[in-house]
């Protein structure tokens, strides 16, 4: 009975990563799928469909439309995320309790309901739709994660070696390039690869948002829309191992470095 009782957290570790990884793993096995469907049973292996997926230029076209939208709309959105969170938190200003539930309440409301509401505004403001629209999508939804991560994070401890440099006489925008971002520095980059994230996955508001120039989930999309083929999981499996290599070198360089300071 104690053995048993030993042995329960083990198995319930391990049945929590065969949820969390079956997938992945079913995935990246039938990328390699010497046939038309990835389905059982398994034949192959075979790259065939990685090299199809890095010869097909509307694949990288997307691909590199996703990186542009995801690093520009997550840098916009934790720049003026910092500028509220600094703004609010450090000076009195009428109704800052309600501009603060302006600023989060995106959060509440669901990405169909944003894109449809920015679709309406672009075509009555006479744009076009595009990777900026898409991009500006982007800013609505990761903005306020940007700004409730680094609002919360400001605590009164900064406050004495921002008001110590204002006394040395540097100016404002000094006091916040020099000190307080530094000081911030765990949560600016939390809240950035977050924003990556969210920008990476997301596909209401691209596909919406979008007309020729396209984002990876929304190539994936149409590329499901003529049924499954292990060309789909080559390009899962290639963007799942770009994003474990990423996240390796993040913890190897940044977040270890952060850790030590």
């Amino acid at each position: 009975m104690r053995a048993l009782l030993r042995a329960l957290p083990w198995l319930y570790l391990a049945l929590l990563y065969a949820f969390i990884f079956l997938p992945v793993v079913v995935l990246v096995l039938f990328s390699f799928q010497d046939g038309r469907l990835p389905v059982p049973p398994f034949q192959g292996p075979t790259l065939r469909w990685y090299g199809e997926v890095l010869s097909d230029s509307r694949l990288m076209a997307a691909l590199g439309n996703s990186f542009l939208v995801a690093l520009g709309s997550s840098a916009l959105s934790v720049l003026l995320g910092f500028l509220a969170a600094c703004g609010l938190a450090r000076y009195r200003l009428p109704g800052s309790a309600l501009l603060r539930g302006v600023l989060i309440a995106p959060m509440t409301v669901s990405y169909l309901i944003i894109a449809l509401g920015l679709l309406s505004t672009l075509n009555a403001a006479g744009l076009p739709l595009s990777l900026w629209s898409v991009g500006a999508g982007h800013v609505v939804i990761n903005l306020p994660l940007c700004f409730a991560i680094i609002y919360a994070s400001m605590g009164g401890h900064q406050v004495s070696m921002e008001r110590a440099a204002r006394d040395l006489g540097a100016p404002e925008w000094k006091v916040m390039w020099l000190v307080t971002a530094p000081m911030l520095m765990p949560a600016l980059l939390a809240a950035f690869f977050l924003s990556v994230t969210f920008s990476w996955d997301e596909f209401i508001i691209a596909f919406l948002l979008s007309r020729f120039d396209v984002t990876l989930p929304v190539e994936i999309w149409s590329l499901l829309r003529s049924g499954l083929s292990p060309r789909t999981n080559a390009i899962g499996s290639l963007v799942f191992l770009v994003s474990v290599a990423l996240l390796l070198v993040l913890e190897a360089t940044v977040f270890r470095k952060a850790g030590r300071r």
